[in-house]
């Protein structure tokens, strides 16, 4: 018996989850903090929530949440990092780290606009003067 279901994908694949499922059908983070630069640090590891779920006092964490804290946990990343270092979408990546966020698992730091960095004249003026001494 042979089976002729076509499939779309090899077995080293493994198993499907479709992105929606992942954030529950959402497309868009709830918060606009996450640019590609913005640094993304971990306020605890998956393992230090042993009581996740609704009996504990953790919020249910999803496998690919506690991926994104594992990342966050050694050291502050940036969101692309995190992106590429999980395999995930970064539009998925932006929605999870947005629930993260939400629950008080992670906090982010913006990067500085370019119109808020000092200017190049100035700066060049600094290290002038710097070296006048």
């Amino acid at each position: 018996m042979t089976d002729s279901t076509p499939h779309w994908y090899d077995d080293e694949a493994g198993p499907m989850v479709r992105l929606y499922a992942m954030t529950a059908g959402r497309a868009r983070p709830s918060s606009e903090a996450f640019e590609l630069m913005a640094v993304v640090r971990a306020e605890s590891r998956p393992d230090d929530d042993a009581g996740d779920g609704p009996d504990g006092d953790g919020p249910a964490l999803s496998p690919e949440q506690r991926t994104i804290l594992t990342l966050c946990g050694d050291r502050p990343r940036p969101v692309a990092d995190i992106a590429s270092d999980s395999g995930l979408p970064l539009g998925v990546v932006r929605v999870l780290l947005s629930d993260l966020l939400a629950a008080g698992l992670i906090q982010v730091n913006r990067p500085v606009p370019p119109a808020q960095l000092p200017d190049a004249h100035i700066l060049k003026e600094v290290i002038d003067g710097l070296r006048a001494l």
